[in-house]
């Protein structure tokens, strides 16, 4: 079985008023590529999410954005790779990250939740915690009392520029990923700033 990603997953939460808070910077991040690509996120009801499927680089891959909100998104993931027969460890989560610093982006697999309602689910739903995740920074708010209220407002202006631009970074290693050369993609990711 190839190791290679075959589903890609921004988290975040639906509605207007989430739509630019950090909580969404996964979403953000499916958004951009599928704009890139000229590619159409449309409405699955049956996958509880914006879904569309693609090729880049020759390889297909699904991209999904879950219309849950954040502490239900393994119903999302669990229905789409269900579906399609992925397996967890061709899944990729691209969601926030209190515990990196505004504009840093890692890539690994594995680990628990950190505390992250998103992960917390999706590793219940899918029954494991052996899929890939893209950890995109957004700072801590510097007191774990007020973690909830911070990533559920917008970023400054000057972080927002910073998580957009190491977004970008995150593209250019996504041939690598789609291939399943992660060190490749670690090592390209984690070098530059």
């Amino acid at each position: 079985m190839s190791s290679a990603i075959q589903l890609i997953v921004g988290l975040g939460n639906p509605g207007a008023e989430y739509e630019e808070t950090r909580h969404n910077a996964g979403a953000w991040f499916v958004l951009n590529i599928t704009r890139q690509h000229h590619a159409t996120l449309r409405h699955e009801s049956k996958f509880f999410g914006l879904h569309c499927q693609m090729k880049s680089n020759d390889e297909d891959c699904h991209f999904l954005i879950p219309t849950t909100f954040m502490n239900l998104s393994g119903q999302s993931i669990k229905a789409v790779s269900k579906f399609y027969k992925i397996p967890p460890e061709n899944i990729l989560i691209a969601h926030d990250e209190i515990d990196l610093p505004v504009g840093v982006v890692r890539l690994k697999q594995g680990g628990g939740h950190g505390g992250h309602n998103g992960l917390r689910d999706i590793i219940e739903k899918l029954g494991t915690p052996n899929f890939y995740r893209l950890r995109i920074g957004v700072g801590h708010p510097g007191d774990s009392r007020e973690v909830i209220d911070y990533v559920l407002n917008k970023p400054k202006k000057t972080e927002r520029e910073e998580i957009d631009f190491a977004l970008q970074r995150a593209e250019k290693i996504l041939p690598f990923v789609l291939a399943g050369e992660f060190q490749k993609a670690m090592h390209e990711l984690h070098t530059e700033k």
